[in-house]
C-alpha cells in the first residue's frame, strides 16, 4: 500500500471512532459537545493517533487495544490548539481555514472545550483500562501508557514548550531555548504516541526507548520542516525560528540529519515491519504543506 493511502486508510479508521464519540450527546450541556466536535473535524492529518496504532501494531498489537489511547492522544492534541489560538495565547482567528474555537463559541466556551477533551482523554483511557484488562500485565501496560501520556502532556512536556513559546518576547531567546521548546511542544506528543503504542503492542523496554528516540528525532525534523516551508509567513510577523538562528540550507541539512538518525534507529529492529514508519519519515520531511 502506498504511503498516502495507508495514512488515509488509518485516519479513516480514526475519525470513525472520534465521531461516534460525542455523536448525539443532549443535555443542557449541549454547546460544549457542538464546540468540541467543531474543532475535533477541522481537517487533521491525525498524524499521533496515527502513530500510535503504527507502533502498537508494529510490535504485534492490535488496533482495538489502542483506539481508546489514540482517540486520547487526538483530543490531546485538539485541546492544545483551541488553547493555542485563545486571544491570550496565539490569539489566531483561523485554523486550517476555519474559525478557530473561540471566533465561533466565544472564549470561555472554548476554554471549557479545551479542558473537556484533556479531562475526556483520560476518562477513555481510564474506562477502557479497567473495562478491558484481562491480566495484571495488561492493566500494567495500559496504566503505563496512560502515564507517558500524561508526562509528554504537562509541564515537563508539551504545556512546558508553550510556556517557553509564550515568553519568547519577553526572554533572550537562543537556539538552546527554542530547541528545548521544539523538542517540549512538538516533538513531545509524537514521542507519546510511539511510546504509548510501543508498550500497547507488547514491546521490551528496549523496543520502547527505541521508539522514544524515534519520535524525538521525527518530531524535530518535522518542526525544522515545518519552520523552512512557512519563511515567509514567520518572517513577516517576526517569528522566532530555527531559521532565526540559521540559513535555510543549514535548516535542510539538519532535517536529512534528524531523519536519518530517525531511520537508524528502526534499523534496530530485527523480525519487525518497520516499513510504513520508514515510508512516513521520508513522505513528512520532503512534503510541501
Amino acid at each position: 500500500m502506498l504511503i498516502n493511502e495507508e495514512l488515509e486508510y488509518t485516519k479513516d479508521i480514526i475519525d470513525k471512532n472520534l465521531s461516534n464519540l460525542l455523536k448525539n450527546k443532549i443535555g443542557y450541556q449541549k454547546k460544549i459537545f457542538e464546540s468540541i466536535n467543531y474543532s475535533l473535524f477541522t481537517g487533521g492529518k491525525r498524524l499521533r493517533p496515527i502513530l500510535l496504532l503504527k507502533s502498537c501494531e508494529m510490535l504485534g498489537g492490535e488496533h482495538k487495544r489502542s483506539i481508546p489511547f489514540a482517540m486520547a492522544i487526538e483530543m490531546i492534541h485538539t485541546y492544545s490548539l483551541i488553547h493555542d489560538d485563545l486571544p491570550s495565547m496565539d490569539d489566531d482567528d483561523f485554523r486550517r481555514g476555519r474559525l478557530t474555537n473561540h471566533k465561533v463559541y466565544g472564549e470561555a466556551i472554548a476554554v471549557l472545550s479545551g479542558d473537556g477533551l484533556l479531562n475526556l482523554a483520560f476518562e477513555i483511557m481510564v474506562d477502557f483500562t479497567l473495562k478491558n484488562s484481562k491480566t495484571i500485565e495488561d492493566y500494567k501496560r495500559n496504566i503505563w501508557a496512560i502515564d507517558e501520556i500524561g508526562k509528554y502532556s504537562g509541564i515537563y512536556g508539551m504545556i512546558g514548550g508553550q510556556v517557553v513559546d509564550l515568553l519568547s518576547n519577553e526572554i533572550a531567546m537562543d537556539e538552546d531555548k527554542l530547541l528545548f521548546m521544539y523538542k517540549s511542544k512538538t516533538a513531545a506528543l509524537i514521542q507519546a504516541s510511539l511510546v504509548a503504542g510501543a508498550i500497547l503492542g507488547g514491546g521490551c523496554k528496549e523496543d520502547i526507548e527505541r521508539m522514544r528516540r524515534f519520535g524525538l528525532y521525527l518530531g524535530l525534523a518535522y518542526q525544522i520542516r515545518d519552520d523552512i516551508l512557512d519563511v515567509n509567513e514567520d518572517k513577516s510577523i517576526n517569528k522566532v525560528t530555527y531559521l532565526s538562528f540559521n540559513n535555510i540550507d543549514v535548516a535542510k541539512d539538519k532535517v536529512d540529519e534528524l531523519s536519518k538518525k530517525a531511520i537508524d534507529v528502526l534499523d534496530y529492529y530485527e523480525n519487525k515491519d518497520v516499513e510504513f514508519f520508514k515510508k512516513l519519515t521520508y513522505h513528512l520531511m520532503h512534503r510541501d504543506y
